[in-house]
């Protein structure tokens, strides 16, 4: 308390944010004030926050009230997601509005504060690599939509009513479905502490009167996540590892309600839930479960499990995304939405692609050939663009990969699994283009190299991408006499997706499902490919056809211009540990660097091989480095000399890490304790580099990274 006397901030009524936290068991809390002093002595005087060893207050000149309410709501947010802490927050009172230079400026000054937390170790994981995680995507602590919080409401009524015990919330592809029955899982949780010392606004209010009323009639509900699809449900669960509260033992599959009874059970993908049909593998699993319920295996599907193992049911639900014949039918749900003791909501609001609702309206209507000839579909915002080439749309999804992550191809079902048994074998044969299908079917979306891999329905369904390239295979066609789509089944080999189809138009009817799903999993923007020439035609009329861009080479290597745009290249099998004398490098050693980026003497590029930074540098990739300026390194990107030794990855004197220097003080001053050299990686077999007193003078950090060129 006595520091914080001190600080100025926290005794002249500053606006301010502020994080708790205690390294035994990991915990924190997160907060903002007007009045640090005051609002310490209450945290002091509670029971969880007391125990809380370490403050750190996060202040600036540009902070109001305004800014201080958006950063901890961020902080919240990442905080989470980076996992170092389980959270004491609850998930309500997470603001997200607009006010003055949000954009302008406190973008910025949040990332700031971010590399700040990074480098005093409060924080580990970079911004980027948490927003394309599905911790994160899939954390409770969301700020709602309004339509999202009206759906809230109207679950939290009916689950307060006692008339009512299946809640239905319907909405497409995007509307925030997933996000919301987390959000509400984390709510009703008996683990969630809801010990957030805000001022709600009034329906936040309404919310938490509803939750205490909820909680004093059942103060220790059991519930149960129930996730159909294998992959997404392991993803799911890898995000409830990391949330104070949750267990990924809540999220499970359909055939786990037979073991237990629940006070509550919330079903995601509930279209997902299976019927006695084209089961594979999983017909047995099927038979036992409903013997073991005592129902009837060829009259009931799963949604009749759900509805016998709980006393109030969630089903969160899209016809549009039901994809095979296994799934329970929509005349099911139908049946339970009419039913006495059952209310239905709808969500309407798109979320996930940045187009919005148009862009989902448009897609529909493509898939169904609804569209006046020549309407075609374009946004500022997103990219969503025709490929005559697939190598060239196969580039582009490489190059958005390096960009931004989360790029993934997507196909139709139109060619077998051969590479499942020979992984030497191509499953997908283009124009000169070889692929294979997903080497997994487990969590494949965040599969190391999975870029380079072509994932299909099952492995992409309730997951969001930056970029999706879409492959129309050889089983979906467009006719021009009767200007319709049409469906090849002798092209169409997902083998339980197809049999026991009635009749054409329903196997059409999965088919569009499923181009519809895949087609709205791009938040940034979505890139179309077609095999049929019929349907390549028809395509073209109304998405934007790509254009290579072709970036005219110039040979005349005198228009290279040291320190102007371009720097020296440095082949670092070479080099021998002089980065010294960079001003007397030959033309012929120089490479561009683009527009925008601003040169100093003194900055080198170099050619960066091995995977042990994949999540920010490529295998391969030319990077801009400068100088090493001294100073604080920790959570910088660093090219370090190893003066007696050289890496294990490449073979060369130099290493590429994340630094972080751990410091003590003594008599002397402060000095290094150790230093770390950390991969940031998706392959998790790569180990820092741990260097200890001596071990240091073995080591020499050359440059700081900038960017990849």
């Amino acid at each position: 308390m006595n520091d914080l006397r001190s600080n100025a901030f926290a005794v002249g009524g500053w606006p301010l944010v502020y994080v708790l936290s205690d390294e035994k068991k990991l915990h924190a809390y997160i907060g903002e004030t007007t009045d640090a002093l005051s609002r310490m002595g209450t945290h002091l005087k509670h029971d969880e926050k007391k125990l809380l060893t370490a403050v750190h207050l996060i202040t600036s000149e540009y902070f109001n009230k305004s800014a201080t309410l958006d950063v901890e709501s961020l902080l919240i947010k990442y905080m989470a997601a980076d996992g170092k802490y389980s959270l004491l927050n609850g998930n309500l009172g997470l603001s997200d509005h607009n006010y003055y230079q949000r954009d302008d400026l406190y973008e910025k000054v949040f990332r700031d504060v971010w590399d700040a937390l990074i480098s005093c170790g409060v924080a580990s994981k970079t911004l980027n690599h948490i927003d394309n995680s599905d911790v994160f995507k899939y954390s409770p602590y969301k700020s709602l939509s309004f339509d999202q919080r009206q759906g809230l409401l109207t679950i939290l009524y009916e689950l307060l009513n006692p008339e009512v015990r299946n809640v239905v919330i319907e909405g497409g592809a995007g509307t925030g479905k997933s996000v919301l029955a987390i959000f509400l899982f984390k709510l009703l949780s008996k683990g969630d502490r809801q010990i957030d010392l805000r001022d709600f606004a009034d329906d936040e209010a309404e919310i938490q009167s509803l939750i205490d009323d909820f909680k004093n009639n059942n103060p220790n509900p059991s519930m149960a996540l129930v996730v159909p699809m294998t992959s997404f449900r392991t993803t799911l669960k890898k995000a409830f590892k990391h949330v104070s509260g949750l267990s990924p033992k809540m999220v499970i599959s359909p055939a786990e309600l037979a073991k237990q009874h629940y006070d509550i059970v919330l079903v995601d993908e509930s279209h997902r839930l299976r019927k006695r049909k084209n089961l594979g593998a999983y017909f047995g699993t099927f038979d036992k479960s409903c013997e073991a319920l005592g129902m009837d295996k060829y009259a009931c599907s799963e949604v009749d499990w759900v509805c016998q193992q709980s006393d109030k049911a969630v089903f969160f639900y899209d016809k549009g995304q039901s994809i095979k014949p296994s799934d329970a039918d929509s005349s099911v749900f139908d049946r339970l939405k009419t039913a006495k003791g059952s209310v239905t909501h709808k969500l309407l609001s798109q979320f996930r692609v940045k187009a919005g609702q148009p862009y989902v309206e448009f897609i529909d209507a493509l898939l169904n050939c609804r569209l006046d000839h020549g309407e075609r579909f374009s946004d500022k915002n997103y990219e969503f663009e025709f490929f005559e080439s697939l190598g060239d749309m196969v580039d582009v999804i490489k190059g958005k990969e390096i960009e931004t992550g989360l790029s993934r191809i997507v196909a139709g079902y139109s060619w077998p699994w051969t590479s499942k048994k020979d992984n030497e074998a191509f499953d997908i044969e283009i124009d000169g283009v070889s692929l294979r299908w997903n080497s997994t079917n487990t969590d494949w979306i965040n599969k190391k190299d999975s870029y380079k891999e072509v994932g299909c329905i099952h492995t992409t369904q309730g997951y969001d991408l930056n970029y999706a390239g879409i492959i129309f295979g050889q089983e979906i066609r467009y006719d021009k006499v009767s200007e319709s789509i049409v469906i090849d089944k002798t092209n169409y080999f997902d083998r339980t997706g197809s049999q026991g189809i009635k009749g054409p138009e329903e196997l059409k009817q999965y088919i569009i499902n499923i181009y519809r799903t895949v087609m709205l999993r791009g938040i940034r923007g979505t890139f179309v490919y077609a095999c049929d020439p019929g349907l390549q035609e028809y395509l073209k009329q109304y998405i934007p056809t790509y254009s290579r861009k072709i970036v005219a080479q110039d040979n005349n290597v005198e228009s290279l211009v040291l320190y102007e745009n371009a720097v020296p290249l440095v082949d670092l099998q070479a080099a021998a540990g002089e980065f010294s004398d960079l001003q007397n490098v030959q033309h012929e050693s120089l490479v561009p660097v683009p527009d925008g980026v601003i040169l100093k003497e003194g900055m080198f590029a170099c050619r960066v091989m091995g995977e042990s930074m994949n999540r920010v540098i490529p295998n391969g990739a030319v990077c801009l480095f400068q100088q090493d300026q001294g100073g604080s390194r920790n959570g910088k990107t660093v090219l370090v000399e190893c003066v007696d030794g050289v890496d294990a990855e490449t073979g060369s004197r130099y290493t590429i890490k994340v630094y972080e220097s751990f410091k003590v003080e003594d008599e002397e001053g402060w000095r290094h304790s150790r230093i770390e050299l950390s991969p940031n990686s998706d392959d998790e077999s790569f180990n820092p580099i741990i260097l200890n007193d001596d071990e240091v003078l073995s080591y020499r950090v050359v440059g700081e990274f900038v960017c990849v060129i």
